[in-house]
């Protein structure tokens, strides 16, 4: 069953909800889910909660045939349900249209401070695609501004690689939209591996992304060395804010091209609270000592 076929929800005799209790394995999670990710701890914690107390909130949920139920809300409870081994749910039985449906999962999502903005962004996409809307039109139906909404979908033109370390990384909204000004999907990459090794802040990125703006294909030191100070915990090592990993690869390949060479050169690193030293060591013949 695609989300077309899932989606096609049939119209209800009855206009008002009810209450029922049904099969936990007869519910199908809802297509139109924008949350990706649900904490596993917090999973378990529902779980223990309704081993002991019950589920004390229905899942929302509209009829679908073969005894099936789409589900619009409630997606944690279900997850939570299936730990604790429940073999039925209390579920409310909704008159909804499809589009209701997706408006509905949406809305309750978005209600949670915690859902990441890739999953609100990709949300938005879904809907404008499957229900051939406007932005202006999503917007009205979210009570956002349409340059909210603009806003979120323009972060879906990064790649995804650079999308799944964005959300690996922790990093937010504003350094999404950092990137945006940058088109290679390797410099973005790049730009933030270097602010999650080295904590860095929005205004930082920023600068990282204007040093390479004004610089293409080379890293602009000067730029980057421009960077907003931070300001270090007592004790606490401060860490390189320059993106050193080219250079350093590059001089590792310049080593290893030495010793194809037949030369025992040795390479060497020492990190300082201000600076990285990189030391090359290239044995002299007998007759360049001389």
């Amino acid at each position: 069953m695609d989300m077309q076929d899932i989606v096609q929800v049939p119209e209800l005799s009855q206009p008002e909800r009810t209450v029922a209790n049904v099969p936990l394995a007869s519910i199908i999670t809802n297509p139109f889910q924008p949350r990706k990710i649900f904490d596993t701890a917090s999973l378990q914690e529902l779980a223990d909660s309704i081993k002991e107390y019950g589920i004390l909130q229905p899942l929302l949920v509209v009829p679908l045939e073969d005894d099936q139920y789409l589900l619009i809300a409630g997606e944690r409870r279900l997850r939570a349900a299936y730990i604790a081994e429940l073999e039925t749910v209390p579920v409310l039985l909704g008159n909804y249209s499809s589009e209701e449906v997706a408006e509905i999962a949406m809305i309750e999502n978005l209600q949670r401070e915690d859902l990441h903005f890739l999953d609100e962004a990709e949300g938005y996409a879904l809907l404008m695609k499957e229900f051939d809307i406007t932005q202006d039109a999503l917007a009205q139906k979210m009570g956002k501004k349409q340059s909210t909404i603009a806003n979120k979908l323009r972060i879906l033109k990064l790649d995804k690689s650079v999308r799944d370390a964005l959300r690996a990384g922790k990093l937010t909204e504003r350094h999404a939209r950092a990137l945006l000004k940058i088109e290679d999907a390797d410099r973005q990459l790049n730009i933030i591996a270097a602010a999650i090794n080295n904590d860095l802040n929005v205004r930082q990125t920023e600068a990282m992304v204007e040093g390479y703006i004004s610089s293409p294909g080379q890293f602009n030191e000067d730029a980057l060395a421009d960077l907003p100070e931070k300001q270090a915990a007592p004790g606490k090592r401060i860490k390189i804010v320059r993106d050193v990993r080219i250079f350093v690869n590059s001089i590792k390949k310049v080593v290893a091209d030495i010793k194809k060479m037949g030369v025992k050169a040795k390479m060497a690193e020492k990190q300082t609270d201000s600076e990285l030293v990189v030391t090359i060591k290239i044995p002299l013949s007998k007759t360049e000592k001389h």
